[in-house]
């Protein structure tokens, strides 16, 4: 028979058993969407957000949870991601600053060609270093990531087994992510074609489009390899420019949440998140890659002359940036200069 005093005490035990399931069970206290435009199966999604988003579930002790809406689930067309975040459609966002023209003209130095030089780490952490230069153009929202992917190479519908000159390219019909990436496109004698990555498949499929300027990551949610025939890059692998992706929170949602809350989630979007993620779009790089291969496509590595060609071009192409945005009172060569200096120093 049991003690008046073991019995207590077990109640007390089966007592606190229950308040420590209650604690685990209960709601969060808050509930955030996340919004994209691409795959659950996507590398934004699969390697990016999901994995932040379980490390401040941990972190927070459940008391933040996310519902993740990819494909553009939630509503809207890919353009208008920022607008959902700036105005609370959406809590948090990923896209790409190049489908809202004007809206970032700082960051846009650091998706120019011969600023970008085809490491996603090093571009990262340049952007993460020189951050206050271009914090005005975040001022609507909360950015907790500002970053891109390794670079764009062309991949073109047709095979080819070399280009002697940039004439190669002429009257080609080429997909653009943003302004800057048309002026590239234009440089190259072709005619830039606009529209967000997700419309890609179906205009080379069709041939709305010759070829297109995106990173080998693209190719497995895509499957661009069954799309494409030959993939360009220059000599040492260098790419025509990049694209800049913003990950960004409603400011009013952030600036809502507790004190402790913030500090969670600003604690895991910091230098250290950037620099992961580009480790992250730099591996799946090789995925693409292989996929192109294993198709019977062609990567060509451009010969000297026509990539330094393509350097010339890139440098005519900063220039006009640079003057653009100067009629904005934006001291766009002060940009550019920290923004190679930064993107060096993080070079291995």
């Amino acid at each position: 028979m049991l003690g008046s005093r073991t019995i207590c005490a077990l109640t007390l035990s089966v007592f606190a058993m229950m308040g420590a399931q209650s604690v685990q069970a209960a709601d969060p206290e808050v509930t955030l969407t996340v919004h994209h435009f691409l795959s659950p199966k996507s590398t934004s999604q699969a390697k990016m957000i999901e994995p932040w988003a379980k490390r401040i579930e941990k972190a927070s002790e459940g008391r933040i949870a996310f519902e993740i809406f990819p494909s553009m689930s939630l509503g809207g067309k890919p353009p208008e991601l920022y607008r959902q975040a700036r105005d609370g459609t959406a809590d948090i966002i990923w896209t790409v600053i190049g489908y809202t023209p004007g809206v970032f003209p700082r960051t846009e130095a650091f998706e120019l060609p011969t600023v970008h030089l085809g490491s996603a780490v090093a571009t990262n952490l340049a952007i993460d270093d020189t951050f206050e230069m271009i914090a005005e153009d975040f001022e609507d929202i909360k950015p907790l990531l500002v970053h891109t992917h390794d670079g764009n190479a062309l991949h073109m519908r047709q095979s080819v087994d070399d280009v002697a000159s940039l004439d190669a390219f002429k009257g080609m019909k080429l997909r653009t992510p943003s302004r800057t990436g048309a002026w590239m496109i234009e440089a190259l004698g072709a005619e830039p074609v606009g529209m967000p990555v997700p419309a890609l498949p179906q205009a080379l499929s069709k041939g709305t489009v010759d070829g297109a300027l995106v990173p080998f990551e693209i190719f497995p949610p895509l499957k661009l390899a069954e799309l494409t025939a030959t993939s360009v890059e220059g000599r040492h692998k260098e790419r025509f420019g990049t694209s800049v992706f913003l990950f960004a929170m409603n400011k009013d949602r952030f600036e809502a949440l507790p004190e402790d809350l913030q500090k969670i989630i600003d604690d895991h979007s910091g230098r250290d998140f950037a620099r992961e993620i580009g480790e992250v779009w730099e591996q799946e790089e090789t995925t693409g890659k292989r996929q192109q291969f294993d198709s019977g496509g062609t990567i060509l590595r451009l010969n000297d002359d026509v990539t330094a060609d393509i350097a010339k071009r890139g440098q005519t192409i900063v220039d006009r940036w640079i003057k653009e945005v100067s009629d904005k009172e934006i001291d766009g060569q002060a940009i550019i200069d920290a923004a190679r200096k930064a993107v060096r120093k993080n070079t291995n």
